[in-house]
């Protein structure tokens, strides 16, 4: 059986959405983010990406990491691509150039989009986002965003989905990197394609069944 490690408020939401897509039995291990404890390495602290049992999975102590079989993996983005092409179907490559596609939009979202929308996220959980320093970085990261999104924008005239006709692991990808600019209701005003994009790709019953845990996980530890 498949083991996700992660919490589902961190980058492991995008494996469990992948899990949910494609139907799959799987395990959670929940594992916090050590920087969300005050001593992670305390005893009796909950499982956190500093503990030694976690360490022994991942030695770069980040989550999600999977394990399927023999078969341990990090890294969300990749994580999915080998889901989707182990298990086929509609989200994974139909052709070698399918394949190859779905690859390069998943290295473009993880090269130039995340870096930005992670400075985007990462201010709001520290509760900086109204300060001047906070506003300032959300600011930046959507300077830089503006090439990015202005290629996806033209990507998507006259398309439903970013590869192929059919939402597939490339949509998911970019969808949870992008995910975390939300907040900034300007940015996707200024792109209505991603905007209608991205709510097709939100509305989908496994991204809500994710959605419906994560949202049931504590903010605060």
């Amino acid at each position: 059986m498949l083991t996700i490690y992660g919490v589902y408020r961190s980058r492991a939401s995008r494996v469990y959405w992948m899990a949910e897509e494609l139907g799959l039995e799987f395990r959670s291990v929940p594992i916090l983010q050590a920087r969300r404890l005050a001593d992670p390495l305390t005893e009796g602290a909950p499982l956190n990406t500093l503990s030694p049992e976690f360490l022994a999975v991942n030695p770069m102590g980040q989550i999600p990491s999977i394990r399927d079989g023999d078969l341990v993996m990090h890294e969300s983005l990749a994580i999915n691509l080998y889901l989707a092409r182990k298990n086929g179907g509609p989200l994974s490559g139909q052709t070698v150039e399918e394949d190859g596609l779905l690859t390069m939009w998943t290295v473009w979202a993880a090269s130039q989009v995340e870096p930005q929308t992670v400075k985007i996220v990462l201010t709001y959980d520290n509760g900086l986002e109204n300060s001047a320093e906070g506003k300032e970085t959300i600011a930046a990261a959507c300077r830089l965003l503006r090439r990015s999104l202005a290629a996806l924008e033209g990507h998507l005239t006259g398309r439903q989905w970013i590869v192929g006709d059919r939402f597939t692991v490339a949509d998911l990808n970019i969808a949870e990197v992008l995910r975390y600019a939300q907040t900034e209701a300007a940015l996707f005003d200024a792109h209505p394609n991603i905007q209608a994009w991205i709510e097709r790709c939100q509305s989908r019953p496994a991204y809500q069944a994710m959605q419906a845990i994560r949202g049931k996980e504590p903010i605060e530890v």
